[in-house]
């Protein structure tokens, strides 16, 4: 991955410069970038975000189905829902899916070629029956949504950019890096998000935040962006869980560790101080936040004891601090781990639009 050089910096080797030249193709090319109807919301979701291989997926706590239930939950499908219908099909925005030219802007070639493997693919979602799948299988039923979903960040980022803020119902693969995959996270979405904005919208945007709420620390966008002096990294995390990575740990500019089974009182008090913090010391021209909801009590894997309406409560408090600021956001959702979490989603959408934080006046009339 093309890392931006300091004054400092060596002049790049003849390897670094063709990677950039190749980036910077890539953008010129790119058909992720398009542009959406003023009666569409900026929600990116796609019914194909969902994965399924013959029932497999079950043997990973990963609710491979909780981004279909979430829009869901936003149109009022279900029948026991007293949610507003807030979304339709029509007003909402369908990406297209990341092809390898587009991955190749942060991914190295002998990562991706390492996906034609279905054992590289069992590995990384921690899945071990996928590596007897013939590849095409887990081409079309695993990595085809999950290139769905890095194309509904990508595209995310420009409508934040263009409305001041964007959510997509899935992505935030924050364990995936440059060359490697792991923790479910097999593409860098939050990585090639902010890569496509420093160079599509270089006029527009030059420093980038990544605040990752997320149960689990970040340590792929913490690897890519390790040595760039343009991407803060905020961090809150249980720091008694996976990964541990402590190579990656040194990219995090505010790092805040929590213990297990913290609960809503002492973890939103945290994130409130923190996000304005960071804010303080560093000034984006976006946000990109990484909105898991694996901190629900009794996430399998989270291992902290935060409420349904606390989750709600810190995304109001992340998206009140970028909208007064005035800093275009982009939410991705990221972990998760149980049933509810996808109601919890749907909830915490339906807050901020009732709460004025976000809105498309064109698509609600």
């Amino acid at each position: 991955m093309d890392k931006t050089p300091s004054c400092k910096s060596k002049k790049p080797s003849v390897g670094k410069r063709k990677n950039k030249e190749a980036a910077d193709n890539v953008m010129q090319h790119t058909q992720l970038y398009f542009d959406i109807k003023l009666s569409q919301w900026p929600i990116v979701y796609s019914p194909q975000y969902n994965i399924g291989f013959l029932g497999m997926e079950r043997l990973h706590p990963f609710d491979a189905g909780k981004w279909g239930r979430a829009f869901s939950f936003l149109k009022g499908d279900h029948h026991d829902s007293k949610k507003a219908r807030m979304v339709t099909d029509v007003t909402t925005v369908c990406p297209l899916e990341a092809t390898e030219q587009d991955l190749l802007t942060v991914h190295t070639q002998r990562y991706l070629n390492s996906l034609t493997w279905s054992v590289t693919v069992a590995q990384i979602t921690e899945v071990p029956p996928v590596a007897f799948l013939p590849n095409f299988l887990v081409q079309r039923n695993v990595l085809r949504p999950m290139r769905l979903q890095t194309g509904g960040t990508i595209l995310a980022g420009k409508l934040a950019l263009e409305r001041r803020w964007a959510i997509n119902i899935g992505g935030g693969f924050h364990h995936c890096s440059a060359d490697k995959g792991g923790g479910f996270c097999i593409y860098a979405d939050i990585s090639l998000c902010i890569r496509f904005l420093f160079q599509k919208m270089a006029d527009r945007v030059k420093k980038a935040m990544i605040i990752d709420l997320d149960a689990h620390q970040g340590n792929g966008h913490e690897t890519d962006f390790k040595n760039d002096p343009n991407v803060y990294i905020l961090d809150v995390f249980n720091c008694r869980i996976y990964p541990h990575d402590e190579t990656a740990k040194v990219a995090i500019k505010r790092r805040v560790e929590l213990e297990c089974f913290e609960d809503d009182r002492t973890y939103l008090h945290k994130v409130e101080t923190h996000v304005e913090g960071a804010l303080n010391e560093f000034s984006p021209d976006v946000i990109v936040y990484n909105a898991g909801t694996d901190i629900l009590d009794g996430d399998p894997l989270g291992h902290l004891s935060i409420s349904a309406n606390g989750i709600i409560n810190r995304d109001e408090i992340v998206f009140t601090k970028a909208r007064s600021r005035n800093i275009p956001i982009v939410m991705v959702t990221s972990g998760g781990y149980q049933r509810q979490t996808a109601s919890i989603i749907a909830d915490s959408i339906l807050n901020l639009w009732r709460k004025k934080l976000i809105s498309c006046n064109d698509a609600e009339t």
